[in-house]
């Protein structure tokens, strides 16, 4: 009798049980995807219109303020540079006003679009990722409160790195410019080809914008519709984004939206044809040609239709034609290609140089990573932040070696451009903490590069193209520090020339003994020309980096942490200073 009971409540009772549980979890699933598409839905319409207003006012107003600073510096820099003979002056000076209205145009539209999607779809997304979070009470409560205040923050932050882009950026590289005009050849055109690279443009408009409009709007259905068969798909076999049942929400608020996605790709398509088209008057400048001008804008349709084809799965190739615009293809390394293909393709056989017009950049609807694949990548967020404390942890140390002081760091704070502290602290200090970051890297042995508490390499690196510009460039800095196995005192030569940015003078008249007495400069004419282009290398990496969004204003609060740990210092005695908790003064957390 009881063999009989227990066959019956496993093979009748287990199944029912089992069915109800699935049904109960569905259920879960729909009313918690319901009720946060509502509540969503609440706070991007109370917040949405204060985010947005801010972005749209603030991003404008710098727009429009700053223009005719903007077009006095281009007008300037243009005339005192002598990269480029009066040719070639001309025919930027008549691009100038096409080149300043498209800024505007574009600007104050992006700026709107982009104020608008962050304004009320912010608040949307923030509510789902309150699934994330492990208890139920915390997913109630951040799911009312994530995406209110923070969304109207970020925005602030938005404005403000947008505003050091336009203010700090965009003269450097004016000054690079002008400035850069010793050491390079000049670029020459002759004037009879400043009739042709005019004509050129002005036929690259009126022929890639309305086709890339056509073959954009022609091929959007199909990645509509395949877009959400892959979302489906990965719904169904429980992959991709759907593979974790607290990312399901997520996942389905990325069906609902992906109309969006659509629209946004399909007007990425039609203002890259407006910078697609006006390259053509580049390539008559390059190749000297107004034939292969004319071949390029027939060619970009022809590029254009065949990469859509190989990110939407469609036929390969293209039936349009593609005739050749250049004399021989320039041999450029694919790891910076914009549109190189890692599932391979035709496309992938011949990455474009940095001298090719970029195509549009379509979301890729291979099937995607899953929540745990893309946990591992290490995220951007990490790395600004490991390399701003060791920024912070570096300044402490030559502040306790009065290297730097706070007069200095308050001095830059100021934007003072005299003096070497200015030198010192806006290039010396972070180049410092890299050289720093790289020896640890390489006497841990790591493949890539260690900050902090973890290792960033080519398999967890995180897939972004301004990284791309920094860390190849610093692995390389690294296998050739590698590879001149430089002794103790070639190392403490190195960080001395690179904290005084280079300044041979500065790092022997700055009184650091750098933990090895006085510094030696080595004799061999070969070995110092090689570290001092080490140093060179750093100082300008670190240059580059200084003009990426989000970078000064992190790089403003640790001088803000240095002076306050200068200020604590003194004040609490200098026999106790070197003895204070260096965790005091550690950098919080920063909005991206």
């Amino acid at each position: 009798m009881e063999s009989v009971k227990g066959w019956v409540a496993a093979d009748y009772a287990a199944e029912p049980m089992a069915s109800v549980q699935h049904s109960l979890r569905v259920a879960y699933v729909v009313f918690s995807f319901c009720a946060a598409f509502f509540l969503g839905g609440i706070k991007a319409v109370v917040v949405g219109p204060v985010a947005a207003a801010v972005m749209i006012v603030g991003n404008v107003g710098v727009i429009l303020v700053l223009f005719p600073a903007h077009v006095w510096w281009a007008i300037y820099s243009l005339i005192k540079t002598d990269r480029i003979n009066a040719g070639l002056k001309l025919a930027v000076l008549l691009a100038l006003p096409v080149l300043f209205g498209l800024w505007l145009g574009l600007g104050i539209l992006g700026s709107a679009l982009v104020g608008l999607g962050y304004g009320f779809f912010t608040p949307w997304i923030s509510t789902f990722e309150a699934f994330r979070q492990e208890s139920e009470a915390k997913k109630f409560v951040h799911g009312i409160v994530d995406g209110t205040w923070g969304t109207i923050k970020g925005s602030c932050t938005v404005v403000r790195d947008f505003a050091d882009i336009c203010f700090h950026s965009y003269p450097v590289y004016l000054k690079e410019l002008r400035e850069g005009s010793q050491n390079r050849e000049p670029h020459s055109i002759r004037l009879l080809d400043v009739p042709s690279c005019i004509v050129v443009a002005l036929l690259g408009l009126v022929v890639d914008i309305p086709l890339y409009t056509v073959i954009a709007l022609v091929k959007s259905p199909y990645m509509l519709f395949k877009g959400w068969q892959r979302l489906l798909h990965d719904l169904i076999s429980r992959e991709g984004p759907f593979l974790e049942t607290v990312c399901v929400p997520i996942a389905g608020l990325a069906i609902l939206f992906w109309p969006l996605v659509v629209v946004g790709s399909v007007l990425l398509a039609i203002v890259s044809s407006i910078f697609v088209g006006l390259y053509g008057a580049v390539i008559v400048f390059q190749e000297r040609s107004f034939q292969r001008g004319v071949s390029y804008v027939v060619a970009m349709v022809a590029e254009f239709d065949e990469y859509t084809n190989d990110w939407l799965y469609l036929r390969e190739g293209t039936v349009l034609p593609k005739p050749s615009y250049r004399k021989r293809k320039p041999s450029n390394s694919t790891e910076f290609s914009v549109r190189t293909n890692a599932s391979g393709g035709k496309g992938a056989d011949h990455p474009p140089g940095p001298s090719e017009a970029p195509a549009m950049l379509v979301p890729n609807l291979a099937p995607a990573r899953s929540v745990r694949e893309a946990i591992q990548e290490v995220k951007m967020v990490q790395i600004w932040e490991n390399m701003m404390k060791s920024c912070e942890q570096r300044g402490r140390d030559l502040l306790n070696q009065n290297v730097i002081t706070a007069a200095g760091l308050a001095e830059w704070l100021r934007g003072a451009k005299e003096g070497g502290h200015h030198e010192t602290v806006s290039l010396g200090l972070p180049s410092y903490s890299l050289l720093c970051t790289v020896l640890q890297s390489i006497r841990a042995g790591s493949g890539g590069l260690v900050l902090g508490s973890f290792e960033v390499n080519q398999h967890n690196r995180p897939q972004d193209r301004l990284l791309d510009w920094f860390f190849h460039p610093v692995l390389v800095l690294k296998e050739q520090i590698q590879a001149l196995r430089m002794t103790e005192e070639e190392v403490r030569f190195l960080e001395k020339l690179t904290v005084f940015a280079g300044n041979v003078a500065g790092a022997g008249a700055g009184g650091w003994e750098n933990g090895a007495g006085m510094m030696v400069v080595p004799q061999d004419p070969v070995r110092l020309a090689q570290i001092q282009a080490i140093s060179r290398r750093l100082v300008g990496i670190v240059r580059s980096l200084s003009k990426f969004p989000t970078y000064r204003r992190r790089y403003r609060h640790v001088v803000k942490l240095l002076i306050a740990y200068s200020v604590e210092r003194e004040s609490s005695g200098r026999s106790s200073a070197s003895g204070r908790s260096a965790s005091y003064f550690e950098i919080t957390q920063l909005d991206v």
